[in-house]
């Protein structure tokens, strides 16, 4: 899909109609399940109750206290309703009529095991007499409005917040999965008329078992690939946003979340241009809601995790024009007071189809080329300089991390540039910070003033913690005390910038400097609007900038220190080590 099209593409609203699947089985099949809910339902009555075998009804106050006793008195009830239900649609195939009542009895009797999931030590006892089978044999009735109430009520089992007991919830969860509760949920999801209120209740109850599953076994993600059709075509839906639209999103992020056999699926059932074609919407209208605000930004998180370490998924998003989309959307000025984070989710997007932790490869040169072609860093630069320009209107404390993730998104993209581009894509990314005065460059070390500051406030948080621990004789944890400096100390962030610093000042003196023998043009125009350039390098104008910084420590010692550290942990040391050294 190109350019255009996706500019012009409106995202649907509503979910066509799917036919409902009438599934039919042969006498000798009826029977021999007729015969097994018989002898189930004697081994209820033998092993709990005092129960009248000629009564059609156990009697069950809702209100009462559940005890095991009540328990089983109720699934005995229920596991008759469904013998009977089925009898009863057996013999008057042709005529509804005649088994519509035992349809609504059996409705009303699920609705009453709601109450089992007040009392989660007692979901042994329906393991225990193998009520699990039968419960997930209704996910597949006829009337959607038992398989609906058959989802609720897995539902309220499956929902860990009001759980305190894991052990106790982990007996049925375990027991729902062996049972194949998620490709029967598939099944059933894919009948449902989400037009119907009752059975898009039914699909949100569905979309929040699977979370929950996921949450219980993070590794149940890979058995979920079934939905994935599913929700590529609920997210062009054309049905008013909704809910069940906003959870769809989260779970394809929840789905697409280190697995890399969802991502290279996603990608194979074209899911990469379906989640363009939604993004697209969003490039000229922000959203209109808080969950709709929502809903995009998983979308641009399903996109992020998509392209992770996944090759095929990437060349599709290079083929069907990502990177000019992504490059529009950050281009697009928004509305005065507007609360959408759209450019900087655009802007994450692209980091992370550039992400040099992918290593060298020709399709990443690709895209660093083509976002350099198409004039990316007329784009890029004005947010580096002022990244607050593309975050919404949100409170200070929000504002201030949010600020601090556009710039690491924009320098870790400077980077990937600087590393990965031809070398004429090159010289005009280092063209940058030599135009309007070294302005760009000044920034860059502003940057490298602010994180340095930061990581020392860090260490020296740290430093105390150490003292405090050793004194008390108890272990350190030096790794999550590193984690701590990366992530909290801004060292992550601090070593981009100590990296684009050697990069440009090395390319700098290699290609635009005096003793260079060849000096591209565009080296000569920016020497022509800035005068001072003539007799300046970039080196020269970072070295002046540290000397007149007021600061306790040699920053330019401190630069080659972050560097000689962070080349230890890098594949491409040798390089690092030759940047050092030549800065």
């Amino acid at each position: 899909m190109d350019i255009e099209e996706l500019l012009n593409y409106k995202p649907m609203r509503s979910l066509e109609d799917v036919e409902k699947e009438e599934g039919t089985s042969g006498e000798q099949q009826q029977q021999q399940q007729r015969a097994a809910k018989r002898l189930k339902i004697a081994s209820i009555s033998n092993a709990s109750l005092n129960a009248n075998e000629d009564s059609d009804e156990v009697a069950f106050a809702a209100n009462a206290p559940l005890d095991e006793m009540a328990l089983k008195r109720l699934l005995l009830q229920f596991e008759r309703k469904v013998l009977k239900n089925q009898e009863l649609r057996i013999k008057f195939a042709d005529t509804p009529t005649k088994f519509m009542d035992s349809e609504m009895e059996l409705f009303d009797c699920i609705q009453k095991m709601n109450v089992i999931s007040t009392q989660p030590e007692l979901y042994k006892v329906l393991v225990e007499l193998n009520i699990i089978q039968t419960v997930l044999g209704l996910l597949s009735h006829e009337n959607t409005d038992i398989s609906c109430a058959v989802v609720a009520f897995l539902h309220e089992l499956c929902d860990l917040d009001n759980c305190d007991e894991m052990d106790d919830v982990s007996i049925i969860l375990d027991a729902l999965i062996d049972g194949q509760l998620i490709p029967q949920l598939v099944s059933n999801l894919e009948r449902l008329d989400e037009t119907v209120k009752e059975e898009s209740e039914g699909v949100y109850n569905t979309l929040a078992i699977i979370e929950n599953l996921t949450d219980y076994k993070p590794e149940l993600t890979k058995d979920c690939q079934g939905f994935f059709p599913w929700i590529l075509q609920r997210l062009k839906s054309k049905l008013p946003f909704d809910a069940n639209k906003l959870y769809s999103s989260e779970i394809l992020a929840i789905l697409l979340h280190n697995c890399d056999e969802n991502r290279k699926l996603l990608g194979t059932l074209n899911g990469i241009d379906t989640l363009l074609q939604q993004l697209a919407y969003y490039k000229r209208h922000d959203p209109s809601t808080t969950d709709e605000h929502e809903y995009m930004e998983n979308l641009f998180d399903c996109l992020c995790s998509s392209l992770l370490c996944c090759y095929e998924n990437r060349d599709l998003f290079y083929k069907g024009e990502g990177i000019e989309l992504m490059n529009l959307i950050i281009k697009e000025k928004r509305k005065k007071g507007s609360t959408t984070n759209v450019r900087m989710g655009a802007l994450k997007v692209i980091n992370h189809v550039l992400s040099t932790d992918k290593g060298k490869d020709d399709l990443l040169e690709a895209c660093c080329n083509k976002f350099v072609d198409i004039l990316g860093l007329r784009v890029l630069f004005p947010v580096f300089m002022t990244p607050k320009s593309v975050i919404g209107n949100c409170k200070r404390k929000e504002a201030r991390d949010a600020i601090e993730n556009v710039e690491e998104h924009c320098l870790s993209i400077i980077l990937a540039l600087l590393k990965y581009c031809k070398l004429e894509n090159k010289k005009r990314v280092v063209g940058k910070f030599i135009e309007t005065d070294f302005e760009k460059t000044e920034r860059l070390m502003e940057l490298h003033f602010k994180y340095a500051e930061k990581l020392m406030k860090c260490d020296s948080l740290i430093k105390k913690e150490k003292a405090l621990k050793e004194a008390n004789d108890e272990e350190i944890d030096e790794d999550e005390l590193f984690m701590r400096r990366l992530t909290i100390g801004g060292l992550f962030t601090l070593q981009l910038i100590d990296h684009i610093i050697l990069y440009i000042c090395s390319l700098y003196d290699e290609h635009f400097g005096s003793t260079s023998s060849s000096s591209s043009s565009k080296s000569s125009q920016s020497n022509q609007s800035n005068p001072s350039a003539k007799n300046e390098s970039i080196k020269a104008r970072i070295m002046k900038l540290i000397n007149i910084h007021v600061t306790s420590i040699n920053h330019y010692k401190f630069i080659k220190n972050i560097m000689k550290d962070m080349a230890e942990e890098q594949e491409d040391k040798e390089k690092i080590l030759q940047l050092i050294e030549e800065f």
